[in-house]
């Protein structure tokens, strides 16, 4: 459906090579994008790139940490430098350190925040200018059910992650009127390698989860790609601010 279709398009998504950043990579690469994977880790960013190979697109993969301005602007150049456009970016890459807060020091805090949020931010400030210069763009921020709810182990990112929606409100008010749309995505509990943790140092993380979603089950990454590739796509050209939970009926429960 040309709705969906993502041929010619060219995305790039940090933390793109495990977990939920992967499975949205796989998502738009199925609908043709051209998809740049960008992660601090280099192998496993090349690794990442390998599995998109059956999907017959363009893909490369650059070393990058978001936390960094110079290194998120060199990632968009390097992109605009190899396929001469920039139309999607998602901005998935986060980091988690759980202990209580009267736990955290401030070393610790910032480097939540400055991933998970300030660089979501220095990300999109970088990606602006070539998608005002195209007269369209979308940008995609991961959020999460930490958006939402609070949790003891998780404050700097439970922070982070609220913030993300309301950078994401305020991006989308700002950059409309350039055919720019900014979305989030928030996802509930995700079987990926972060939540796998979670899991062993939370107790009863589980059990709590599972009692609490009417699906069920934990959801797994591609569970995300559906809704990545429709705010990605033309068929969301009218939505913009929005922050869309995909929890299986999680954030639904009272």
């Amino acid at each position: 459906m040309k709705l969906f279709d993502l041929s010619r398009h060219v995305a790039i998504i940090t933390g793109g090579n495990a977990g939920i950043g992967l499975g949205i990579a796989k998502g738009l690469a199925a609908a043709g994008a051209t998809i740049v994977i960008a992660g601090r880790q280099a192998e496993k960013n090349l690794e990442a790139a390998r599995t998109l190979e059956a999907f017959s697109v363009g893909t490369a993969a650059l070393e990058v940490d978001v936390a960094k301005e110079e290194s998120c602007r060199a990632m968009v150049e390097t992109t605009l430098s190899r396929f001469g456009r920039l139309d999607i970016l998602v901005n998935n890459a986060g980091i988690n350190i759980r202990k209580q807060p009267e736990a955290y020091t401030l070393a610790e805090w910032n480097e939540v925040i400055n991933t998970n949020l300030t660089g979501a931010f220095l990300c999109a400030h970088a990606a602006y200018p070539p998608m005002k210069l195209g007269g369209r763009g979308k940008i995609i921020n991961i959020g999460s059910m930490l958006s939402i709810f609070g949790a003891s182990f998780a404050a700097a990112y439970a922070a982070s992650k609220g913030g993300i929606v309301q950078m994401t409100k305020a991006l989308a008010c700002a950059w409309a009127k350039h055919n720019i749309q900014v979305n989030a995505i928030l996802p509930g509990w995700i079987d990926t390698p972060l939540t796998r943790s979670a899991r062993r140092e939370v107790p009863g993380l589980e059990e709590r989860v599972l009692a609490r979603t009417p699906a069920g089950r934990w959801g797994e990454p591609q569970d995300v790609a559906g809704v990545a590739v429709f705010l990605a796509s033309a068929a969301s050209d009218f939505i913009t601010g929005a922050a869309i939970p995909v929890d299986g009926g999680y954030s639904s429960q009272g």
